[in-house]
């Protein structure tokens, strides 16, 4: 029993990363009904962000979360600006196609400029240190990434639910048209939600430096997919259901590597993600919605 508290500790920190980007895809996808291919890849450069913060102007943990938050949102922004926005009424394949491009322009940018090094996060960022709890070791690294999580989390349903932006980005994700004759500008909070998005992808990247600590340019590519699998697991489109599918995920793939073997972790990710298709393809929390002809 001790083993599998410990396993399922270990699973909330990790899952806690994944709910973080899969909030961006399921805030577009609510929003403008694209999956946003990019999105990992978001997150990377936000680890690369944080990594240099800390590397090169000494920054502390917190202050380099924040520096890469404030960087990717500005990145996340100027995509959908240049790649999104002009394909915003054309086909779903087209969008989709450019969201693909995106991903892999981002990559091999950094591959180009950063070059294939994996690098190291400093320790001293955040020297470890480990509590022993009833038998079970918590590090404060999972604390910090927990907490951290969790507060995103909450800022961002208070955004959502009290505030002006959040009631006009619900109000577009209903009805767009109906929230133009509202007065309400579509382009500023399809902006504002790839800002925040990406900003939550950013904050994930330093916490997977800090959990795995190495990042390298293709390091987007698996998670983000993994946190796609999250968003559709809780029903993609819907916030509360991107926050638990992402523990959920985290859970399973640490139960998965604990009890069988790290090397099936991915596909038994990639395998709920199918079964999910075929059984709920709505997810845990999304609803049939019949649609009139």
């Amino acid at each position: 029993m001790l083993e599998f508290i410990q396993q399922l500790i270990n699973g909330l920190s990790l899952g806690a990363i994944y709910a973080l980007i899969a909030l961006g895809y399921t805030m577009v996808y609510g929003i403008i009904l694209l999956i946003n291919f990019a999105h990992g890849d978001i997150m990377m450069v936000g680890a690369y962000v944080g990594f240099f913060s800390i590397s090169l102007l000494g920054s502390n943990i917190i202050v380099a979360m924040v520096f890469a938050m404030v960087t990717c949102a500005l990145l996340g922004v100027v995509i959908e600006k240049v790649a999104y926005r002009p394909l915003r009424n054309s086909t779903r394949i087209a969008a989709l196609i450019t969201a693909i491009g995106m991903s892999l322009f981002l990559e091999y940018v950094t591959l180009y400029f950063l070059t294939a090094q994996q690098r190291v996060y400093p320790a001293s960022a955040f020297p470890l240190h480990k509590y022993e709890i009833a038998g079970l070791v918590i590090s404060n690294k999972d604390i910090f990434i927990i907490v951290s999580a969790v507060i995103m989390m909450i800022i961002l349903q208070y955004i959502i639910k009290r505030t002006k932006t959040g009631k006009a980005m619900r109000a577009v994700s209903l009805d767009k048209e109906a929230a133009v004759l509202m007065g309400i500008s579509v382009d500023r909070i399809v902006s504002i939600t790839f800002a925040i998005g990406s900003a939550l992808a950013a904050a994930a990247g330093v916490m997977i430096g800090l959990y795995y600590n190495a990042i390298n340019p293709l390091m987007g590519i698996i998670p983000g997919l993994k946190a796609f699998v999250a968003a559709v697991l809780g029903g993609i489109g819907l916030i509360p259901g991107a926050m638990v599918g992402g523990f959920l995920m985290g859970i399973l793939e640490t139960l998965v590597s604990g009890y069988w073997s790290s090397m099936y972790r991915d596909a038994v990710a990639f395998g709920v993600l199918i079964l999910i298709l075929l059984i709920k393809p709505t997810g845990l929390f999304g609803k049939n919605t019949g649609e009139k002809v």
